[in-house]
């Protein structure tokens, strides 16, 4: 009877449903930066994700890169608010190459990365956004502009100084 009892718990493995782990639907690559090495589509989020702005557009359409960081657990899905966008995230709907709008979702408390929490970064507002140096004066260190620091930089160059925080060329300054 022990043995009976044996079997039929290990065939009801067989049965059971498939893990709440099944990849999600990739879409295709039609975005402009799909096969890119980084993945795009505002979905998800992690340290496979792009640094650059996340576009609504790219949505389920960076199917190989985001595929890739998936099965290296480099990315997994980000909570989305009631319109399907990311929290804690701005996207952005680009029209003939310019920016015609952004929208800020509710934001996520710091994420925390190994023991070090990584600070909101804020927006690209500043006139000086993506210029490949951090101008938002909470900050210090190699990855930081030369130029004086403004106060209205403060939250508004995100690109930037997440890029530097990653390469680890930033540190809060207590400003």
């Amino acid at each position: 009877m022990k043995n009976l009892l044996s079997l039929i718990a290990a065939s009801a493995l067989f049965f059971l449903p498939a893990a709440a782990d099944t990849p999600p639907d990739f879409g295709d690559d039609s975005s402009p930066f799909a096969n890119d090495g980084e993945c795009d589509d505002p979905r998800f989020e992690g340290p496979g994700m792009t640094l650059t702005r996340l576009l609504s557009s790219d949505r389920m359409a960076d199917a190989t890169d985001c595929q890739a960081a998936w099965e290296a657990g480099q990315v997994t899905l980000r909570e989305e608010d009631d319109q399907g966008a990311p929290i804690g995230s701005l996207i952005c709907l680009f029209s003939n190459n310019a920016v015609e709008g952004c929208r800020a979702t509710r934001p996520l408390p710091s994420a925390n990365l190994g023991g070090a929490l990584m600070p909101d970064f804020g927006t690209d507002t500043s006139t000086w956004a993506n210029d490949g140096e951090c101008d938002d004066p909470r900050f210090e260190g190699p990855g930081m502009t030369s130029t004086p620091l403004l106060d209205e930089d403060r939250f508004a160059d995100a690109t930037d100084c997440r890029a530097a925080w990653m390469a680890g060329q930033l540190s809060l300054s207590g400003n």
